[in-house]
C-alpha cells in the first residue's frame, strides 16, 4: 500500500511516493518552463502535463522495488491561480497564464469600480482585486483576445486542468477557488455577479467539491502512460500552503506556518472567517468547514530567485548563502521586496522593488543579504498585522526553499522576534498531501494521528538576544524599511 503526491509548483513540479507509514521512497522534480513575451508570463499547459506524466512514471518505476508498495491514491496539491482556457473537450486554446503575470492591471481598476472592497471581502475573503486573480485575466482575454474568449468552453485553474487530464472530470476544490475572485467562501458556490459582468456562465466552470476528496479513477490511457495501477484513484487534495500546514502538524488553531517558497506566506487556522479586526485575506481551509487566514506575499522568495538569476547566474544558492553568512548586515542598505507589487497589509499593485543606501563598498552578496532582510521585514509586518487582529502565537514553522537556509531562518527569527522552527521533512507540501491520502485511505484515523507519527522539527532558530550589536542593526534596518515603504509604493508601475 502507498500514496503518490503531486505538487503543481510554480518553480518546480514534484512527484513523491510514500509507503503506507508515510516514509518517502522516491522523489522526482522538474523545473517549470515559462514563456516571457511582451511582459507576459505564460506556460504551455500541455507540456506542463506531459512533464507530470514523465515524473509519475519515473517515480513509480523507482518505487516498484519497495516491499508491498502499491499506490492507492494520487493526491494533488500546488498553486491555485494560474489559468487555463480550454474548449469543450479540455483542449487548451492558448498558453496558460501564470499567476505571476500582471497583465490585467487595468481590468482590476475596472472591476474595483463596480464591486466595492467591503462586498468583495465579505464574499470572497479578499480585501483587494489584484492582477493575480483569474477573474481579472478572464476580463483581459475578453478585451484583448475576443476570439479566444468567445471560443472558450471552460475556464479552468491549473489544478482543474490536471485533474481533468487524469480523470476526465471537470472538478475544482474549495481551497483553491477563493484565489479566483469569483467564489463565495461562506456559501461555497461561485459568485455570479462578477462572472456575469465578464461574460462567463457558471456552466463554463468546473463542478465544486470539498478539499481532500476523491475525484475518481485514473483514465485507462493515463494508467498506461504513468504505470499507475487500475485501483489507484485521484484525490483533489488542497492548496500547497495548506498541504504544507498538514505536513508540519499545523492542523489545529493556534499554530502558524510560513511557506518560504517563490511566494512567501503565513497561515493559521481560524473558526470564523471574518473575526479579524482588519481585512486579513481568508480562505476555505483543507478540512470541511475550516478557514485559514493567509497573508500571501508574492514578492517573497522570488526576490532572491530574480536577483540570483539576473546577477549571479553561475553561483548556486548554497554558495550565495555561504558568502552572505560571512558578511555583516549593513542596516543602511535596504531592500523593499515589491517586485510584483505588494500584497498585505498594504495592498498596492503599483509598488516597485527598491534598493536604497548602496555605496561603492557593497558587492552582489551585500545586496543578496539585503534581500533576505527585506523579505524578513515583510514577514514581520504581516505577523504584526495578524497579532493586531487578536491572533496570538509564539513561533513560526517555516517550510519551502527558503527554510533550507540557516542564515535566512536566523534572520527571520531575529527580525520577527520569535523562534523559527524548520521541520525535518523539507518537502512539507508533498508530505502533507501524502498524509491526506493516508487518512482518506484509512491508514490513519485523523490528521493529528498521522502527523504525530511522521512530523518532527529538525532545527529551531531562536532570536539572538545575546548580540546587542546585531539586534541594533536589525532594528535600524526595520526602521528604514518601514520609513521607505510608503514613499516608494507611490510610484506607478508600467509592468
Amino acid at each position: 500500500m502507498g500514496i503518490i503526491s503531486l505538487d503543481l509548483g510554480t518553480t518546480n513540479i514534484k512527484v513523491a511516493c510514500y509507503t503506507r507509514d508515510l516514509r518517502q521512497i522516491a522523489l522526482e522534480s522538474k523545473t517549470v518552463a515559462y514563456i516571457h513575451a511582451d511582459g507576459f508570463i505564460e506556460f504551455d499547459a500541455k507540456q506542463y502535463f506531459s512533464d507530470i506524466v514523465s515524473l509519475i512514471r519515473s517515480c513509480v518505476q523507482k518505487s516498484a522495488a519497495a516491499a508491498d508498495w502499491h499506490p492507492k491514491q494520487l493526491v494533488i496539491t500546488g498553486q491555485a491561480e494560474s489559468l487555463v482556457v480550454a474548449d469543450a473537450v479540455g483542449e487548451p486554446l492558448r498558453n496558460g497564464i501564470s499567476w505571476l503575470d500582471m497583465r490585467s492591471r487595468s481590468e482590476c481598476d475596472e472591476l474595483s469600480a463596480l464591486f466595492d472592497k467591503t462586498t468583495c471581502y465579505q464574499v470572497t475573503g479578499q480585501p483587494e482585486i489584484i492582477p493575480t486573480w483569474p477573474l481579472t485575466k478572464i476580463l483581459w482575454l475578453k478585451h484583448h483576445e475576443p476570439e479566444c474568449f468567445n471560443n472558450a468552453a471552460k475556464f479552468l485553474l491549473l489544478k482543474d486542468y490536471i485533474i481533468f487530464r487524469l480523470t476526465g472530470h471537470f472538478v475544482g476544490e474549495h481551497s483553491i477557488y477563493p484565489f479566483s475572485h469569483y467564489f463565495d467562501i461562506v456559501n461555497k458556490t461561485y459568485w455570479e455577479a462578477p462572472l456575469k459582468y465578464c461574460g462567463v456562465d457558471v456552466s463554463q466552470l468546473p463542478a465544486l467539491v470539498e478539499p481532500c476528496s476523491v475525484v475518481g479513477e485514473i483514465l485507462p490511457d493515463m494508467r498506461e502512460m504513468t504505470g499507475l495501477p487500475p485501483d489507484c484513484v485521484v484525490n483533489a487534495g488542497t492548496l500547497d500552503h495548506f498541504a504544507a500546514m498538514i505536513g508540519t502538524g499545523n492542523t489545529v488553531n493556534g499554530i502558524v506556518s510560513e511557506s518560504a517558497g517563490t511566494v512567501s506566506s503565513i497561515a493559521t487556522l481560524v473558526e470564523n472567517p471574518f473575526s479579524a479586526a482588519t481585512a486579513v485575506p481568508v480562505y476555505c481551509g483543507p478540512f470541511k468547514g475550516s478557514y485559514i487566514y493567509l497573508p500571501v506575499c508574492e514578492s517573497g522568495g522570488i526576490s532572491l530567485e530574480w536577483f540570483k538569476s539576473a546577477f549571479l547566474p553561475d553561483i548556486s544558492f548554497a554558495d550565495v548563502d555561504a558568502r552572505c553568512s560571512r558578511k555583516t548586515v549593513d542596516p543602511r542598505l535596504t531592500f523593499l521586496p515589491y517586485l510584483t507589487g505588494v500584497n498585505p497589509p498594504e495592498f498596492d499593485p503599483n509598488a516597485t522593488g527598491v534598493f536604497f543606501g548602496a555605496t561603492i563598498a557593497h558587492d552582489a552578496y551585500d545586496f543578496a543579504l539585503a534581500i533576505m532582510c527585506g523579505v524578513a521585514c515583510l514577514l514581520r509586518k504581516n505577523i504584526e498585522n495578524l497579532q493586531s487582529s487578536g491572533i496570538a502565537f509564539e513561533k513560526i514553522i517555516s517550510t519551502g526553499g527558503g527554510a533550507k537556509s540557516a542564515l535566512w531562518s536566523q534572520i527571520k527569527a531575529d527580525i520577527c522576534g520569535m523562534p523559527v522552527a524548520v521541520p525535518a521533512e523539507e518537502e512539507a507540501p508533498s508530505l502533507g498531501a501524502a498524509i491526506i491520502g493516508a487518512v482518506s485511505c484509512g491508514f490513519y484515523t485523523t490528521y493529528e494521528e498521522a502527523a504525530k507519527h511522521c512530523v518532527e522539527m529538525k532545527t529551531i532558530y531562536y532570536p539572538n538576544l545575546q548580540n546587542p550589536e546585531a539586534d541594533m542593526q536589525y532594528r535600524l534596518f526595520c526602521q528604514l524599511y518601514d520609513a521607505l515603504g510608503p514613499v516608494f509604493s507611490q510610484f506607478p508601475s508600467d509592468r
